[in-house]
C-alpha cells in the first residue's frame, strides 16, 4: 500500500511502455482549446434569426457556462502548488 501520492505517482514502464518516453498523463493544452472551440461554435449557432428564446437560452448558456468552466479551470491550474 502506498504511504503518500507521490509513490502512487511513480509508473512502471513495464506495466505502462508509454512511461519510457516521457507521455503519461491528460492534455492540458487540448482541454481549454476544446472549450473554447465549443463555446464559439454554440456562439455562431446564434448567427441568423433566431426564432424564440429558447433558441438563445439553448445556445448562450452553455456557451458561457463552458467559458466560465475554462477561465475557472486556468486559473486554478495557474495557482496550483503542485505544478
Amino acid at each position: 500500500m502506498a504511504s503518500s501520492s507521490r509513490e502512487l505517482a511513480k509508473v512502471d514502464p513495464a506495466d505502462e511502455p508509454s512511461a519510457e518516453w516521457g507521455w503519461h498523463g491528460t492534455f492540458p493544452k487540448a482541454i481549454p482549446t476544446a472549450g473554447v472551440i465549443v463555446a464559439i461554435l454554440l456562439g455562431l449557432i446564434l448567427i441568423g434569426h433566431p426564432v424564440s428564446w429558447t433558441e438563445i437560452l439553448f445556445a448562450a448558456v452553455p456557451a458561457v457556462v463552458v467559458l466560465l468552466a475554462v477561465i475557472v479551470g486556468t486559473l486554478r491550474k495557474r495557482n496550483d502548488w503542485r505544478r
